[in-house]
């Protein structure tokens, strides 16, 4: 670089074409306008800008909560926190949850400021680890990351199709409703949600209505909740211990409830997946993770808190076969007022169902694009007039469908790899910061979010709580345990595990390459981000 070069003024510079953004090529990120040096940051990282930056932070915090949906999500599992231990332990233990998942995140969110990338947990596993092992753990945690997110997508089909068939069984108490046509549903529920994708350019404003329509439904259950309810508990009821039926002793109990309550905070991750499709993601990726966390908890721990006050019969709510309507039901004592409030909270459902269609593609051309997947060049295309990966969206939806058909062999089965997908999330969460306590925190470059002491207690947490929380989820949730209530998720995991390697054997080991990473341009990049942040 020559002396007149290295003078020259910001503004000066023009903006360089994105195939000179490569390894060794940029020699000073300094020099760049700002909306490069996402781009730039990205090319150091190992990867090329594919698609346009079409979230700004209020739409990526539309994505990001209308996944995590804290308040919609934990109306289709509160039940089982019923049966735990009453409403003490359905609503408390979502503060313990919160605080839990909250440090996990944190940790997470700081990795995610240092390395901004869609490939998210896999990516920071591969610049986190020793040359020798950097392969084979970002390989695992892609794989487990991609069908986690897979999973999570067939889940929340799965609640929006229950939805549906408790609306239609609210109307005609005589309908018994056989799988094929739960299947059905499933499937026409998957496509229809999948259509929005497709106007990819459009999913930022999609992704932002999202989030206001989630909030207005929240809203507007409260308002009817305060005004219609016909009896009220004492406060007392809310902290009354031993009023669970499930068998386990009260100690144990809360434990399995706080893992259940760990659903409301699920998929925190969503947004880092669209980390090159947002600028300046090392500063908001971070903010949407805690303005997502922030709104979940006050969005599900005041609605529950009010809704259990407002019951009227307990036993009744617990062994509905959808808790949640007979809940509302009870509360507003109107079957109008009921079916009205579930049509819109199923509208609510399916409008928040394409962010998860976008994640679920993202991830899975991201770890393509790193040769993770069979037939990586196929899956990581771009299409280059929709503007995103319409093979790896497919694939997650093909993914989807065969998945429901294990509903028609056993229901039993189908929930207990949907209840696996929170721990598979928390182990792609875990990995990369048990990684960095190995390696020490001081190999993390300059970053927007540097969390000091905080961060080390943080990653300790990380890696202290997956163990909790894997033993937890392990557990049958109800006493005495017979083959149909059996947890199936020690056998699920250990499964999924064992054919991850065998596909590391025979064809990822030689074909994953991991990104190819620009380690001083990287460092210089996030380096200059956090000195003009300041």
């Amino acid at each position: 670089m020559t002396q007149s070069s290295a003078k020259a003024t910001k503004q000066d510079v023009m903006p360089p074409d994105r195939s000179s953004i490569g390894p060794g090529i940029v020699e000073n990120v300094c020099q760049l306008k700002k909306e490069y040096e996402d781009d730039a940051i990205l090319r150091a990282n190992g990867h090329e800008a594919a698609m346009p930056r079409q979230f700004n932070w209020i739409s990526a915090l539309g994505l990001g909560f209308s996944i995590t949906n804290s308040w919609i999500g934990y109306l289709s599992c509160f039940g089982q926190g019923l049966r735990y231990g009453g409403p003490q332990t359905c609503v408390f233990s979502l503060l313990v949850a919160f605080f839990a998942q909250l440090f996990v995140a944190v940790g997470l969110a700081e990795l995610a400021s240092a390395y901004p990338s869609s490939g998210g947990q896999y990516h920071f596993c591969y610049i986190l680890s020793p040359a020798k092992t950097r392969n084979y753990s970002a390989y695992v945690v892609g794989w487990i990351s991609m069908l986690a997110w897979w999973i999570v997508t067939c889940s929340g089909v799965s609640l929006a199709a229950q939805v549906l068939n408790g609306i239609v069984l609210f109307c005609y108490p005589d309908y018994a409703g056989n799988q094929w046509q739960t299947y059905c549903i499933y499937v026409a529920v998957s496509f229809v949600t999948m259509i929005p994708v497709f106007f990819s350019t459009k999913m930022y404003a999609l992704s932002q209505a999202s989030l206001y329509l989630s909030l207005a439904g929240y809203l507007i259950l409260f308002i009817i909740a305060l005004v219609m309810h016909k009896s009220r508990m004492p406060t007392s009821f809310l902290t009354q211990p031993g009023l669970g039926n499930s068998g386990w002793n009260d100690g144990t109990a809360w434990l399995l409830s706080i893992s259940n309550a760990m659903y409301a905070y699920g998929g925190i991750d969503g947004v880092i997946h669209i980390s090159e499709e947002m600028p300046r993601p090392g500063k908001n990726i971070p903010r949407v993770i805690l303005l997502t966390m922030s709104i979940g908890l006050f969005t599900v721990f005041s609605l529950l808190t009010v809704l259990m006050l407002f019951q009227i019969d307990m036993d009744a709510v617990r062994s509905a076969a959808l808790p949640s309507l007979e809940l509302i039901y009870q509360v507003t004592g109107s079957r109008s007022v009921t079916l009205g409030y579930f049509i819109l909270l199923f509208v609510i459902y399916t409008c928040c169902l394409p962010s998860q269609w976008l994640t679920a593609g993202r991830i899975a051309w991201a770890f393509a694009r790193d040769n993770g997947v069979p037939f990586s060049k196929f899956f990581s295309h771009i299409h280059p007039e929709l503007q995103f990966p319409l093979h790896a969206t497919i694939a997650a939806f093909v993914f989807t469908c065969i998945y429901g058909l294990l509903y028609l062999a056993s229901t039993t089965a189908f929930n207990s790899i949907i209840t696996s997908a929170v721990l598979f999330l928390n182990i792609s969460y875990s990995v990369p910061q048990c990684v960095l306590l190995v390696r020490g925190r001081q190999i993390l470059p300059a970053r927007l979010l540097d969390l000091g002491w905080f961060g080390l207690f943080c990653n300790v947490f990380s890696a202290l709580w997956i163990v909790i929380l894997g033993v937890l989820i392990g557990m049958p949730p109800n006493l005495p345990v017979s083959l149909t209530s059996m947890n199936y998720t020690p056998v699920i995991l250990v499964g999924i595990f064992v054919i991850i390697n065998i596909i590391w054997l025979f064809s990822g080991r030689a074909s994953f390459e991991g990104p190819h990473i620009d380690w001083e341009m990287m460092n210089q990049g996030s380096q200059e981000q956090t000195i003009r942040s300041l």
